[in-house]
């Protein structure tokens, strides 16, 4: 009886189900979105390393950065897989007439072991090119473009800063966000860096633990290190653990998501308004059904069953049609924005059961009416 009531009043049915719709939908495709994008940030900031100190020396007058002895000292700390110091700057990059202006980096080998770094073609810096200082290069995708366009790079020369420089390698194009983006840049070995630009000293070095789960100690054994070479001066430095940024981002998202479901919920409290309006105006339409139903021994608790099984009927309804919906926003969204699509299997479950719930509680005072209802008075409307 509740279905055959639904089904003869479609069009009705259909609008009261419409608020539930655009509920569901709108939680489904603004968490699912939002996921998405937190969990692209979240990769991004992963590939940089969440077991990497990252440690910023900005030095004291009479020692503006970490000695080679200092680099030594880091790195010979228990648990400590090894350090990789940071040497970059803006500086003139040529090949023949063609010049631009890029980010130069000095790395050591460490970074090309321990990043998921991609070499498409030669080779990455090695161990002997730092430790000779030799002069070789490794550039990104957007760097071989503009400079040899049309021709093989490996072994060409290339003008950094006024020094010749040989290409050993070239990187793999990389995707996603610009936090973790090789295709502008050019890496050379870290030694040759410091003549190159000019710098004596490093000031920027990240330290790759080999066992995370004791980074409090590793950090308090590294503060130790770079208090001693800094004159026990805690303003000449800082440290930034990237797991840190990941905890921080796990919370944002969790916040952000608790947001938008509660925003999109009010649609569905809306939703919900639309179906009691409904049962409202059906127990009215139906007074002499009721009244009959009631005369023929029918009990209260099975006239309220009845009117909120069509309450849920409706609430349920409209939820599975919200979540082929939102899932379809979501998706295009996701596309769009270029981010990966990440399904929910647990926002899904939450949004068709807050629907479910909706049907239920503002279902329930209709069908109370309904119930309560005197047998005599409804049959005076036959």
């Amino acid at each position: 009886m509740s279905w055959a009531n639904i089904v003869n009043n479609k069009l009705r049915s259909a609008l009261t189900m419409l608020g539930i719709v655009i509920g569901v939908a709108s939680i489904i495709a603004l968490i699912t979105i939002v996921q998405g994008a937190t969990g692209a940030i979240t990769d991004e900031i992963s590939s940089l390393g969440a077991n990497i100190l990252t440690v910023q020396a900005r030095g004291t007058p009479l020692k503006p950065g970490l000695s080679a002895n200092d680099l030594d000292r880091l790195e010979a700390i228990a648990d400590v897989r090894g350090v990789s110091p940071t040497i970059s700057g803006y500086v003139s990059v040529s090949h023949r007439d063609k010049v631009l202006e890029a980010m130069v980096q000095g790395k050591n080998e460490l970074y090309f072991r321990e990043r998921p770094v991609q070499i498409s073609a030669g080779r990455a810096i090695n161990a002997l090119d730092v430790d000779g200082a030799n002069r070789v290069a490794v550039i990104g995708s957007d760097i071989a473009r503009e400079l040899f366009y049309g021709q093989n790079p490996l072994g060409r020369s290339l003008r950094i800063g006024g020094s010749t420089y040989t290409v050993v390698g070239l990187l793999a194009p990389s995707g996603g966000f610009a936090l973790g983006s090789t295709n502008k840049a050019v890496f050379i070995p870290y030694t040759a860096a410091m003549k190159t630009l000019g710098v004596r000293t490093v000031s920027s070095v990240e330290v790759h633990m080999a066992d995370v789960a004791r980074a409090d100690e590793i950090i308090g054994q590294v503060e130790a290190v770079l208090l001693e070479s800094f004159n026990y001066r805690e303003q000449a430095y800082s440290i930034f653990n990237m797991q840190d940024a990941l905890d921080v981002m796990k919370d944002v998202t969790r916040i952000l998501s608790l947001l938008l479901a509660g925003i999109a919920s009010i649609s569905l409290v809306v939703g919900g308004i639309g179906i009691m309006n409904m049962m409202l105006v059906s127990v009215t339409e139906r007074t002499t059904e009721i009244g009959l139903r009631k005369a023929l021994g029918a009990e209260p608790v099975q006239i309220q069953i009845q009117f909120l099984t069509e309450s849920v009927i409706l609430s349920l309804g409209g939820g599975l049609a919200g979540i082929v919906m939102g899932l379809l926003i979501a998706c295009a969204g996701s596309w769009f924005i270029g981010i990966p699509f990440r399904f929910s299997a647990t926002t899904v479950i939450a949004a068709v059961g807050f629907s479910a719930v909706v049907g239920v509680l503002f279902g329930w005072m209709p069908a109370r009416k309904a119930s309560r209802l005197n047998p005599i008075d409804a049959l005076r409307h036959v």
